[in-house]
Parts: C-alpha cells; sequence; structure tokens
C-alpha cells in the first residue's frame, strides 16, 4: 500500500475544509448532516472522520482556519482592511459561504456553551491582534489619542460584525466603500 505524504493529507484537509464550510454555510450546523457532507466532499464518512475527529470537530476547524486568516490580515493591516476585502469579495460563492459559517458561529456561541469554550481562544486572537495593530498604529502617530484603544476595538468590531450581518442578510453590497472610508476616518488622527 503506498504511504500518503503529509503535503497530501494537508492538501486534504483543506480540500475537506473548503467543501464543509459550503456545506455549513447553505445549510448551518444542524442541517449538514454527515450525508450531506460526504456529497459535498466527495469522500465517505470515514475518509472525512479521518481527519477530524466528529462533525463539531470539523465545524470548529472551519471557523479557526477563518479566524487565522482574519488574525493574519489584521496583524498586517488592520480590521478596516479586513472589512475592505470581505466587501470586495462580497459577490463570491466562497464569501457566501464564509459568511454563512461566521453567522452559524455566532449562533454556536449562544446556544452551545462547550463550543463557546473552545472558540473563546479564537475570539481572543482576533481582539489581541487588532488592540496590538491599533496600539501600533498610535504609537506611529496615524491613530486619534483623544480615544482608548479599547473602546477603538470595540467600535472597529462592531462595524465589522454589521457589515457581516449585512453582507450574510443578502443586503446589497452597493458602494460600502465610502462607509468603510468613514470608519477608518473615525479611529485616525485629526
Amino acid at each position: 500500500m503506498p504511504r500518503v505524504s503529509q503535503d497530501q493529507l494537508d492538501a486534504r484537509r483543506q480540500e475537506i475544509l473548503a467543501a464543509a464550510r459550503a456545506c455549513f454555510a447553505r445549510h448551518g450546523y444542524e442541517g449538514a448532516t454527515v450525508r450531506r457532507l460526504e456529497e459535498a466532499t466527495g469522500l465517505s464518512r470515514g475518509a472525512i472522520f479521518h481527519h477530524f475527529r466528529d462533525k463539531d470537530s470539523l465545524f470548529l476547524a472551519v471557523a479557526e482556519d477563518d479566524a487565522a486568516a482574519m488574525v493574519e490580515t489584521v496583524a498586517r493591516n488592520g480590521l478596516v482592511q479586513v472589512m475592505r476585502d470581505l466587501l470586495a469579495r462580497a459577490v463570491s460563492p466562497d464569501t457566501t459561504g464564509w459568511l454563512g459559517s461566521q453567522l452559524e458561529v455566532s449562533r454556536r456561541l449562544r446556544t452551545d456553551p462547550a463550543f463557546a469554550r473552545r472558540w473563546a481562544e479564537r475570539s481572543a486572537a482576533i481582539a489581541e491582534a487588532t488592540r496590538d495593530r491599533l496600539a501600533r498604529q498610535r504609537d506611529a502617530g496615524v491613530l486619534r489619542e483623544d480615544v482608548p484603544i479599547d473602546v477603538l476595538a470595540q467600535f472597529l468590531e462592531l462595524a465589522y460584525d454589521g457589515l457581516v450581518l449585512h453582507l450574510a442578510m443578502g443586503r446589497p453590497a452597493g458602494d460600502l466603500g465610502p462607509v468603510l472610508d468613514l470608519v477608518e476616518e473615525a479611529v485616525r488622527r485629526r
């Protein structure tokens, strides 16, 4: 029997995550049955659960994957850039799936205490990256100094959550660029 390389295992894992993201987004956590996950991935349950312990672990891995990408962008370019990137990709089916996953994370945070405990670390990483970026920007003289960093971070997080909800509800993206310009201006030094 030929040996499967780590690169092949990693590639298969990423394929499963992408297909599962779309399935969770389309059907929600409860509606993404194992049969639907099999159909979405084109794999058997054994192949899926070789990479992930169970459906809950698969969903958390999808959410973690999204959070890791977000932390990277926030650390490099800030939360407003995450919003701009999201807006630029708003019409893409991948973005629609991502938005659905974000809403499902929000629902599970409210209804599933075990999930909320597991998710707390990921949420903290995004918040920390946002605050670190804001502190660096303030040190560089770019941000306003009359508002505490924590308040600026909460403002940006609320704007982000509002954008995600707006797009996930199927509202038109239109030209929200000027709105994001306004969000960015609100935190900049005058």
